[in-house]
């Protein structure tokens, strides 16, 4: 499977809406291995219009936030949706993060992550960010498949 999913998709998988939904689309999905999550950070979003006032930079941990929200929508596409029915997809670590070079506002921010192994209910992944090629931050993490309440 190397499908596309909109923002549409995406956002019957999370639970994330406007304005903490971050990525607008995954492409080059290869089924519970990869994918490339597209991020259009812009210059009146709401992560950059007070950090930093005069010199914008998208925040490291929004970054995190969008390697997660990546990995979340990957692992719900992929698998079954009877299982995944009524369940959330939780953050439990962070690893390696390293921020590289400052993400600027109006760019296309490309988060290429992949799954390295699963454990039942436990993922880990690993992610790049990268804008037009170049290396702005990467991270390692761990998430877990929960019940909704």
């Amino acid at each position: 499977m190397n499908d596309t999913i909109d923002k549409k998709k995406i956002e019957s998988l999370l639970p994330h809406r406007a304005p903490m939904l971050l990525i607008d689309k995954l492409i080059n999905i290869i089924h519970l291995k990869s994918a490339t999550a597209i991020m259009n950070v812009k210059k009146d979003g709401f992560y950059v219009q007070g950090h930093f006032p005069g010199q914008p930079v998208m925040p490291g941990v929004l970054i995190v936030e969008a390697f997660g929200q990546a990995a979340a929508a990957l692992t719900a596409y992929g698998i079954d949706p009877k299982e995944y029915e009524n369940k959330l997809v939780f953050l439990m670590s962070v690893d390696k993060a390293r921020f590289r070079n400052p993400v600027l506002p109006d760019c296309e921010l490309h988060l290429e992550i992949e799954a390295i192994r699963s454990h039942g209910r436990v993922w880990k992944y690993k992610g790049t960010a990268k804008v037009e090629g170049k290396r702005m931050a990467d991270a390692e993490w761990t998430a877990t498949i929960v019940d909704k309440k």
